[in-house]
């Protein structure tokens, strides 16, 4: 049973901000350091949303054409170290900032479920200025698990002081639809990330593609 709206959780690449040009110029240095061919920039970005390890071990199986668990371990390392620093290309999706602003306005609580490691998430954070923004910030390796996994949400949710049926999460891709699933959560779908499939493949409540809807299709405090 649905309670009254009190947090609104979101994911971070592809739903907040478009940071897939940078993750791909950071896994093209990391391929060059290691001897290794490129990927193609539709490569790296279909390779986005189960973390940073996945998107290596993906990246590694593209120009290798298969996983070697001591290079893996080694590109992953290459990778993180350049993903803390990836934010020359990154750029916020229009719309964001005032919809965030109106929701903290409503005396809403915001909270951050990402798959993005949390040293680079919070490096992207400090280099938008949104380090105060959040009230709650999970990333993909603050817990032993990751999304689609739902412990990292629910984590968000309890550091905010909310359950499910009092919040909302919005995200852009297959991995942040199933998560929301199996929390148990009410899910919009921002139509405009990462997606793979067509938007009425993935579960969700409602989707939007401009942010200026957002705070209208969570209705009235």
């Amino acid at each position: 049973m649905r309670g009254e709206l009190r947090a609104v959780v979101f994911d971070l690449d592809g739903t907040l901000i478009d940071s897939a040009p940078d993750i791909w110029r950071a896994a093209n240095r990391v391929l060059a350091a290691a001897g290794l061919p490129g990927v193609s920039f539709a490569q790296s970005r279909g390779f986005i949303g189960r973390g940073a390890r996945v998107f290596v071990e993906r990246m590694e199986r593209a120009v290798a054409g298969g996983n070697e668990a001591a290079r893996t371990d080694h590109l992953h390392a290459l990778f993180l170290a350049e993903y803390e620093r990836a934010h020359e290309g990154t750029r916020v999706y229009p719309g964001v900032p005032e919809a965030m602003a109106a929701l903290a306005a409503r005396g809403l609580a915001l909270g951050l479920c990402t798959n993005k490691p949390i040293g680079p998430a919070q490096a992207a954070l400090r280099h938008l200025g949104w380090e105060g923004r959040f009230g709650a910030v999970v990333g993909g390796d603050s817990l032993p698990v990751a999304k689609p996994d739902p412990a990292p949400l629910h984590a968000v949710l309890a550091q905010l002081g909310c359950g499910v049926a009092e919040a909302v999460y919005i995200g852009d891709s297959e991995t942040d639809a199933e998560t929301a699933a199996r929390a148990g959560i009410r899910f919009g779908l921002f139509t405009e990330g990462y997606r793979k499939g067509t938007p009425d493949a993935l579960p969700h409540d409602f989707a939007f593609s401009a942010f200026a809807a957002l705070p209208g299709l969570l209705g009235p405090r």
